[in-house]
Formats: structure tokens, sequence, C-alpha cells
């Protein structure tokens, strides 16, 4: 079995980073862990939010990487993200915030046989 992805998108989520990128350049996507943002992921253009020791590469979603947390990776480890687009308004600092769809991360569990793939 080849190794699952632990980030993967839906066909609106990438037109909306295409619209993005058009406007912004470069971007990246950092899993929010709650507090001001809730659970949104956060897309910013790509160096402008600061990854540090404790942020894990999830992979990328067309050429742009996506972060998470260490301590939210820990609790989510065992899920599959997806990230989507529906209408509304996005977080605060996310780039998508002004065009009336948001950011919004899907979840689904592994299946134990890839679990065992991702080692």
């Amino acid at each position: 079995m080849d190794t699952p992805l632990r980030v993967t998108a839906t066909d609106a989520a990438h037109q909306l980073i295409d619209k993005l990128r058009a406007a912004h350049g470069p971007l990246m996507f950092h899993q929010s862990g709650g507090c001001c943002d809730g659970s949104a992921p956060m897309c910013y253009p790509k160096g402008e939010f600061r990854v540090g020791d404790q942020d894990v590469l999830l992979g990328e979603i067309d050429r742009c990487p996506v972060y998470i947390g260490r301590a939210q990776f820990e609790l989510w480890k065992h899920t599959q993200l997806i990230l989507d687009a529906v209408p509304g308004r996005g977080a605060g600092f996310s780039l998508d915030a002004p065009t009336g769809m948001r950011f919004l991360t899907r979840g689904r569990v592994f299946s134990a046989e890839e679990m065992a793939a991702l080692g």
C-alpha cells in the first residue's frame, strides 16, 4: 500500500487557492489549534507565518505547504485532514476572510492498514 496523504483538498478548496495565489503569490497554511480562530485552517502568504520546532509539515496542497502544531498533530495523527472551501467569512488573519468563501477542515479517520503504512 502507498503511504496515504495526511492532507488533501476538495475541488472548491483548489479553486479558492488558485484565486488567492493569483492575488497574493505563493501561499501556505497552518491548521489553527483553537483560541481566536477556532479550528480554521489559516491561509497566509508563504513565509508570513513563522513556522517553528513545534509545527509539523502535513504535506502540500497545490504547492502550498500545510502545517499543524505538534500538540494538535498528536491528537489528530490518526486522521486525514481534508481542506474544503465553503460560503462564509474566513478567520480574521486568513487571506480567505474577505472573499465570501472560507476554508474549512474536514477529517477522515485512517484505516488500520493506512495507519500501518504511515508507521
